[in-house]
């Protein structure tokens, strides 16, 4: 079993559901958030996602290309235990089932000069999670990320907030590719992204692209640098079958947020969590949601969570056909003093 420097996976990410009730109120998450994702589940409404570095109520979607507007009846602000919420019915509509996932950084971010492009970065680098936000310049540049200390992102999720596709950086598929959040779409060849240049422990690359560094415009980054025994961000080769012929993929950990994507083709985005619906002992996660698209969480068994990592039960081409898939997957396992991961139920 890996080690891990985390002792308690859930102080810095952890999945939360509740059921609206039209009323304020606060969502307990276990620590304060800086970056949470909303997702109304039994409806096809809009993903809302919000953080620290600019500000509670303002709100992008992973579905859309749309730019950052303000909400003030959606999440309202970050508090000690969690977030608290306003009256909207997106979020908080009477009856409703909600899930957030949410990641610890560190606040609204200082100044970080390391890059070429000056930024403001919230970092945490014990869970190797930051926000990073700059202004563009419109020509090639660097800009620092926070994480330092040989952590460096193997995902990098760019958003230009006055509009633009979603930008994502993968370590599966190299620096002079780039794939959309919020479309099915597969992975995409140019240098204008990342200009053909790996991210460090101290700064990534942004090309001249509006999508990415559009000149005198604001983009936000979540950056994500993997740790053992807590988080995992590689690649699978699908192989089309099912049962116990299906594919299993190590982590070193028990899963308890998994997003996939098939980047060689078309597919959606495919989220999985640990709590919204398990099944035999806790193991089989048969609800999904769409990070590109609006609809409500369905799902038939498709993934289990084991101790180790994760195995596919079906052959659906949005995770397991003959194709590549990368992924970004957190861990829900506890240790002890000697840092060694609990098996999973």
């Amino acid at each position: 079993m890996a080690y891990t420097s985390i002792n308690k996976s859930s102080d810095y990410f952890n999945t939360v559901l509740w059921t609206g009730n039209g009323s304020q109120r606060t969502i307990t998450v276990g620590f304060q958030p800086d970056f949470s994702w909303l997702k109304n589940r039994g409806t096809a409404d809009w993903h809302k996602l919000s953080d620290s570095v600019r500000g509670a109520t303002k709100v992008v979607a992973s579905n859309a290309t749309n730019a950052e507007g303000t909400e003030t009846q959606k999440l309202q602000s970050f508090v000690s235990t969690g977030f608290t919420i306003g009256t909207d019915g997106e979020v908080n509509g009477n009856g409703s089932s909600q899930v957030a996932w949410n990641w610890k950084a560190n606040g609204a971010g200082s100044a970080n000069t390391a890059g070429s492009i000056n930024s403001t970065v919230s970092v945490n680098t014990t869970s190797g999670f930051s926000i990073v936000k700059w202004t563009g310049t419109g020509a090639i540049g660097t800009v620092g990320h926070g994480l330092g200390s040989g952590n460096i992102p193997k995902m990098i999720i760019v958003k230009n907030l006055n509009g633009y596709d979603w930008q994502v950086y993968h370590s599966a598929m190299g620096n002079g590719k780039y794939i959309n959040l919020n479309t099915d779409a597969g992975e995409q060849t140019s240098s204008s992204r990342w200009n053909d240049t790996s991210p460090t422990d101290i700064l990534f690359t942004v090309g001249g692209t509006g999508n990415v560094n559009q000149s005198g415009v604001e983009s936000i980054a979540y950056c994500f640098a993997e740790k053992t025994g807590y988080s995992k961000f590689n690649s699978y080769t699908g192989n089309n079958q099912t049962g116990n012929n299906a594919p299993f993929i190590y982590t070193g950990f028990a899963p308890s947020f998994l997003l996939v994507k098939k980047y060689s083709d078309t597919n959606h985005w495919i989220i999985w969590d640990n709590k919204r619906s398990t099944k035999n002992g806790f193991n089989i996660i048969d609800k999904k949601l769409y990070a590109n698209i609006t609809n409500a969480e369905n799902g038939a068994d498709d993934v289990s969570f084991l101790s180790n990592g994760f195995k596919f039960n079906t052959n659906t081409g949005d995770w397991n056909e003959a194709q590549s898939y990368l992924y970004l997957c957190f861990g829900q396992s506890m240790v002890g003093s000697n840092n060694v991961p609990n098996n999973a139920r």
